[in-house]
């Protein structure tokens, strides 16, 4: 039996002056597919996104939805009608509570009703493993934790399509997984997944079809899982393109940040305090700053 069509992209296209940022997209996700948008930057994914949460308005082609033809200018109808999308950059007001940041997207006899949101915020995000207070403030939430807001947001609006804007840019392997377990639960129940991404390794262990794009057009479609990464990049850049990862390691030089017994004090009440922190960096050298979300990594 056929898989449910969620939606389905015919021929779009975007121009601005000097560029055609879209130029005849074809695009087909069906209901719990989780689906890869791929392409090197410029290559037509962030106007392509835009274009589905009405954003802006393409100059040519047609959106079907669920079956049936339509035009999506504004991104309040994107949401009316399940379309929900978590930009790269989030868009979270930190001085507001969690619920008070989702409430701002709601109608108004949704959001009157605190408690009732309150109550919807807990059974939303535990139900799928992003257990949130939504009490707290976005200030002192983390990375993970705020990403966490955006999605429950989207779940609360009853979103049936959900589009993530390299989700996964700013995480610990630890939130990468649960975040990876959550998309694969949400998938299980139906709902379609646009996965924009340039982590190709995570794409194949987590993407069941993927459409690249190269210079605002369709360079091929493929299923993550069943070809390589080199494949896949190279319907990113074009097969003229070599690809290689052999780089050669460079030798760290003189030292030019040396931190001995850091200490600093956190007035926030859900903030990390820093304690006798020491760490070096020489010149020519990547240093990581590694730990658990909430440990003080940011701090530092």
């Amino acid at each position: 039996m056929a898989a449910a069509l969620r939606l389905k992209l015919k021929n779009i296209v975007k121009e601005y002056p000097g560029c055609r940022a879209n130029d005849g997209i074809d695009l087909t996700v069906e209901a719990g597919e989780i689906h890869a948008l791929l392409g090197e930057n410029g290559a037509g994914k962030s106007t392509l996104m835009k274009v589905i949460y009405g954003v802006v308005q393409p100059d040519e082609g047609r959106m079907l939805w669920n079956g049936h033809e339509v035009r999506v200018t504004s991104p309040a109808q994107a949401r009316s009608m399940g379309i929900g999308m978590v930009f790269q950059h989030f868009s979270l007001f930190e001085t507001l509570t969690v619920a008070e940041n989702i409430a701002l997207s709601l109608p108004p006899f949704e959001a009157r009703d605190r408690k009732r949101l309150d109550e919807r915020i807990r059974e939303v995000s535990e139900r799928y493993g992003m257990a949130l207070d939504p009490r707290r403030y976005v200030s002192t939430l983390s990375v993970g934790e705020r990403q966490r807001v955006e999605i429950v947001r989207c779940l609360i609006q009853e979103s049936t399509l959900l589009i993530l804007d390299e989700p996964t840019s700013v995480l610990t392997p630890h939130e990468v997984s649960s975040l990876f377990a959550t998309l694969r639960q949400l998938a299980s129940e139906g709902c379609s997944i646009l996965f924009i991404s340039h982590k190709l390794e995570e794409v194949r262990n987590l993407c069941h079809n993927a459409t690249v794009l190269r210079q605002g057009r369709v360079s091929g479609d493929c299923r993550p899982a069943e070809v390589s990464a080199n494949d896949i990049a190279r319907l990113m850049v074009g097969n003229d393109t070599p690809i290689s990862t052999q780089v050669t390691a460079a030798e760290p030089g003189e030292v030019l940040l040396n931190v001995r017994a850091l200490k600093w004090k956190s007035n926030d009440p859900f903030g990390t305090s820093l304690k006798s922190v020491a760490l070096e960096l020489r010149k020519g050298e990547i240093v990581g700053i590694a730990g658990v979300a909430g440990n003080g990594r940011m701090s530092c």
